[in-house]
């Protein structure tokens, strides 16, 4: 069954008046719009797109079973649009999640928690926008130290704690706890005189960041990690325990149905250090991007976005003239128009979808196909041994 599903934006203040807007064809927004959730999460379910006000989860709980959906969906599919930088954070394992969960379940009552959920939480985004901007994973430490040392005198007290990556995960500790202001303060004043040729976007990004969070130590925090920049149909994953932060740009973001976040700067937000430490991969490398690949099966115009995880699968269908793509679905899927106009066929129904509106598909579906001029974000689960990009062929 084909349920078309519709959400309203989220006004958070790191969002965009524009992006979301123009995706859709509107005039600019009067207020930040910075993510429309697809799905059934009970914290923003998605409305059936009739106006009959229902939301997903209800409908789900009331009729999934009668079309083979198994209770809640294990992901949670996003637009998201960034007109300045979300908080830096990093997300549990799912051991970690359910035992941290579990030990704060026995809490009393108001006391302060991290954990919502039991869940894990890996997430990818693929950018739409041509230029998609973020902070990804901790870099490798030697270039760290060049970088730093274009700031001169004022960051020789944390290059000397970068010795290897359990001092580079005691450095951000110490960055966090307040203990080190003075010298956040002095690498922040540095910022508007250090020149490199090696780390000019870095440097350029940290004094942005800077202006947008004026003496905040996760400023420093950001000079620690990787910053990229991805082009329209590029992705990052984002594994458990990896550091990460979005700067700018409008992207589909897919991840599992979870809200546990642990927070390290950028954020007025409340920050647990210790825990933030006891979860974070402090191993240092390069961008984790991911490059879309053949679906497999001899697939035209369908592409996936490797993820080992079995939570989530992300394709994506590019379809013009007389070839649709014929997507065979491995559970309930969410298909998301981002550019065209694209029409998505079941069995005995069809959806014409515009940038920004999507539809629910049951599993019961054998397959759909997805015709017309456009592009489209195909979500399901993953694979059961975890290998993602589902099963999907493209029929003439």
């Amino acid at each position: 069954m084909l349920v078309p599903i519709t959400n309203a934006p989220r006004d958070y203040a790191w969002g965009s008046r524009s992006l979301i807007a123009a995706l859709q064809g509107r005039p600019e927004a009067a207020d930040p719009e910075a993510e429309i959730w697809f799905g059934d999460h009970p914290s923003d379910p998605s409305e059936l797109d009739d106006g009959s006000g229902l939301t997903l989860d209800r409908w789900i709980a009331d009729k999934g079973a009668a079309h083979g959906v198994d209770g809640r969906l294990p992901y949670l599919l996003k637009l998201l649009a960034a007109s300045s930088v979300l908080s830096i954070q990093v997300h549990p394992s799912k051991a970690q999640a359910e035992e941290a969960f579990a030990r704060e379940s026995q809490l009393p009552e108001g006391a302060a928690r991290n954990y919502a959920d039991d869940n894990h939480k890996p997430e990818m985004i693929v950018a739409l926008s041509d230029r998609f901007e973020a902070l990804c994973g901790l870099r490798e430490l030697g270039a760290t130290r060049r970088l730093l040392e274009s700031l001169g005198e004022a960051a020789d007290p944390l290059r000397r704690r970068l010795t290897d990556q359990d001092g580079l995960a005691a450095a951000i500790g110490w960055l966090l706890s307040g203990d080190a202001q003075e010298v956040v303060d002095a690498i922040v004043a540095a910022l508007a005189d250090a020149q490199s040729t090696e780390f000019a976007a870095e440097l350029a990004n940290a004094r942005r960041l800077a202006f947008w969070y004026p003496g905040d130590p996760g400023v420093v925090v950001a000079l620690l990690m990787n910053y990229v920049v991805l082009h329209h149909g590029e992705s990052v994953f984002l594994r458990a325990g990896m550091l990460h932060a979005y700067v700018a740009g409008l992207g589909v973001e897919l991840m599992a149905a979870s809200d546990n976040v642990l927070r390290g700067g950028l954020t007025p937000k409340r920050i647990d250090v210790d825990e933030l430490l006891r979860i974070l991969d402090p191993t240092p490398g390069p961008v984790p991007v991911v490059l879309p690949v053949s679906a497999g099966d001899g697939a035209r115009g369908v592409e996936a976005f490797p993820a080992d995880v079995p939570d989530f699968a992300l394709m994506r269908a590019r379809v013009s003239g007389a070839s649709p793509a014929v997507i065979r679905p491995s559970g309930p899927v969410i298909v998301l128009a981002t550019q065209g106009a694209v029409v998505v066929e079941g069995a005995g129904a069809a959806v014409e979808l515009t940038p920004g509106r999507a539809v629910f598909a049951t599993p019961d579906e054998p397959e759909l196909r997805i015709t017309g001029e456009g592009e489209a974000f195909i979500a399901q689960p993953g694979s059961a041994d975890a290998e993602a990009g589902g099963r999907a062929t493209a029929a003439a």
